[in-house]
């Protein structure tokens, strides 16, 4: 079995790119808190449906969940030398923050300082009824 499932910030905004048989995909890292200190870098690569959903909604600091398989791959780096590589493949994504705008914010702000009882239509004046 090979399956992974990490929760981390992406360290960057990720950037969709396409293969020459303009298929989609992005590569991005999580940084995943360690226990005591400190944190790990885990690269990722997301395709397709998945790629473009987190290019669109996903920025740097966003929090998500990512369940993927690992998969080790290998190059030549320029200098002719072999490299290797160890990405998570994802297979699924969970946003586990509600990211808010600016309008949003202001909204809310706007909200704790207008009348609350506005949405219950004409205003009443309970003087009136006292008497």
């Amino acid at each position: 079995m090979n399956r992974i499932v990490i929760t981390g910030r992406l360290t960057a905004k990720p950037e969709l790119r396409y293969t020459s048989s303009n298929k989609a995909f992005a590569r991005f890292t999580i940084a995943v808190n360690r226990q005591k200190e400190g944190a790990d870098f885990i690269n990722c690569i997301a395709w397709d449906k998945t790629a473009e959903l987190i290019c669109n909604y996903l920025d740097k600091g966003s929090f998500i969940g990512v369940e993927g398989r690992l998969q080790t791959s290998s190059y030549e780096k320029q200098d002719g030398t072999k490299g290797h590589t160890t990405d998570v493949v994802v297979q699924n994504i969970e946003f586990l923050e509600k990211k808010k705008s600016e309008q949003e914010t202001t909204n809310d702000e706007q909200e704790n300082t207008t009348d609350i009882y506005a949405d219950f239509g004409e205003q009443v004046d309970l003087d009136n009824f006292l008497d």
